[in-house]
C-alpha cells in the first residue's frame, strides 16, 4: 500500500494529511531498550581477527549473549540462513531476556535475485523480526565512483532494487529500513523515498554518516526522521587534515553531536522507534573534500555552504587526538572494541533514559 493511501485509509487520516506517517499514530509507550548494531563489533564479527582471548563469534546466539552481558537489550543482526535448532534457541533466549531483534539483508540485484530476497525475508520474519536494515551502497560514494555518470548508474540500479523489494516487503508486512550509508545526500534520499511512497520502505537513520557528505547531522535527522524505522545512534569527532577532514565514531558523549536533541526529534515522529548503538572501533576515516575526485559525483554545492561547513569542522575540532588502533595488537584492538561499546551503553542508560 502506498504511504499516502495508507494515511487516507487510516482512522483519522483526513485530519493528518500532509503530516509524517508516524504522527498519525501517537503512542503513549516508548521503546527504551537500547540495542547494538552488528557493525559495533566489526573487528570480532567481520574481520574475525585471530585471538584466543577474544575469539570470533560462532553465531548470532553468541552475539546476543555477549551483547546482553554488556548491557544491550536488543540487536540488529543477520537473521536468515539459521539452522532450525539454532533458530529455536535464539527465539527462546530472546524471550527470556526480553531482547528485541532487527534483521539485515541485501537488496535484490535484479529480477532473478528476487527469489533469494523473498526467501531471506521469510526466514527473517520467522525469527519474529519486523524491521530489516539494508543499504544501497556497501562502500563510500566519494571512494567508489569516479564520475557523475557512474553514480547515476548506481542510483538507477538502487531505485530498481527498491522497486523489486517493495512488493516482497508489502506481501510479508515487513518494514525495510534503508540506511543513509555515505551514499545519498539528504535531498537525493528524500526524492527516492518520496518516489517509492510506500509504508514498507523507510530509513535506518544513521546520526553521523552524512558528515562525510558535508551535511549537518542534526539537519539530516530532522529531514529523515519522518521516514525512520530504526536508528544507528553514534557520536562523532572530527579534525582537519591537508585534504579535508577526518571523522571518527567516538563513545557517546565524547563527540560534538547533539544526541539528546536527535533522540527527541526521532521520538517526536515515532515514540517507539528503536535505537541501536553503532560504535565502530577503527582509525579515523578520511573525507578528502578538498580534492578533485571527491567532487566527481556531486552537483555543484554553493561555495558559501561549503565554507560554513568547513568552519564548523574547525569549530568542532576534537580537543583530543582521534582514536587510532592500527598500531595496537590484535588483543588490544578487540579489548578496546568491547570497552567502547560497554562505555557507550552505560552512558546511554545514564543520560538518555534507556534501560
Amino acid at each position: 500500500m502506498k504511504r499516502r493511501t495508507f494515511i487516507k485509509n487510516s482512522a483519522g487520516g483526513a485530519l493528518v494529511m500532509g503530516l509524517p506517517l508516524f504522527s498519525a499514530f501517537p503512542s503513549p509507550f516508548k521503546e527504551t531498550r537500547f540495542g547494538a548494531a552488528e557493525a559495533s563489533f566489526m573487528l570480532r564479527r567481520y574481520r574475525k581477527m585471530k585471538s584466543s582471548k577474544y575469539p570470533a563469534y560462532a553465531n548470532a546466539l553468541e552475539m546476543i549473549e555477549h551483547f546482553n552481558t554488556l548491557g544491550f537489550r536488543g540487536a540488529q543482526l543477520t537473521m536468515y540462513g539459521l539452522d532450525s535448532k539454532l533458530a529455536k534457541k535464539i527465539l527462546k533466549r530472546r524471550k527470556e531476556l526480553n531482547f528485541f531483534m532487527e534483521g539485515q539483508i541485501k537488496l535484490p540485484k535484479d529480477e532473478v535475485d528476487v527469489a533469494r530476497f523473498d526467501q531471506q525475508v521469510q526466514e527473517t520474519k520467522a525469527m519474529e523480526v519486523d524491521i530489516i536494515r539494508t543499504v544501497c551502497l556497501s562502500g563510500r560514494r566519494y571512494e567508489n565512483f569516479d564520475s557523475k555518470e557512474a553514480f547515476q548508474n548506481f542510483r538507477s540500479a538502487s531505485e530498481k532494487s527498491l522497486q523489486l523489494a517493495e512488493p516482497i516487503m508489502r506481501k510479508h508486512k515487513m518494514r525495510l529500513a534503508v540506511e543513509n550509508h555515505k551514499d545519498w545526500r539528504t535531498d537525493e534520499f528524500l526524492e527516492i523515498l518520496k518516489n517509492m511512497d510506500s509504508e514498507w520502505i523507510g530509513v535506518t537513520l544513521d546520526t553521523g554518516n552524512n558528515l562525510s557528505l558535508l551535511e549537518d547531522p542534526m539537519e539530516v535527522v530532522k529531514a529523515l526522521a519522518p521516514y525512520a524505522f530504526t536508528v544507528h545512534l553514534k557520536d562523532m569527532a572530527v579534525e582537519e587534515y591537508e585534504e579535508g577532514f577526518l571523522m571518527s565514531e567516538v563513545n557517546l558523549g565524547d563527540g560534538f553531536l547533539d544526541i539528546q536533541g536527535m533522540i527527541s526529534v526521532l521520538r517526536k515522529y515515532n515514540p517507539d522507534i528503536r535505537f541501536n548503538l553503532e560504535m565502530i572501533t577503527r582509525d579515523p576515516l578520511k573525507i578528502p573534500c578538498l580534492t578533485e575526485k571527491y567532487w566527481a559525483t556531486f552537483d555543484k554545492i554553493d561555495a558559501r555552504e561549503l565554507a560554513i561547513f568547513l568552519r564548523k569542522i574547525k569549530e568542532h575540532k576534537s580537543k583530543y587526538a582521534l582514536p587510532r588502533i592500527s598500531d595496537m595488537s590484535t588483543d588490544e584492538q578487540l579489548a578496546l572494541e568491547i570497552e567502547n561499546n560497554e562505555t557507550s551503553v552505560l552512558f546511554a542508560k545514564k543520560n538518555y533514559g534507556f534501560n
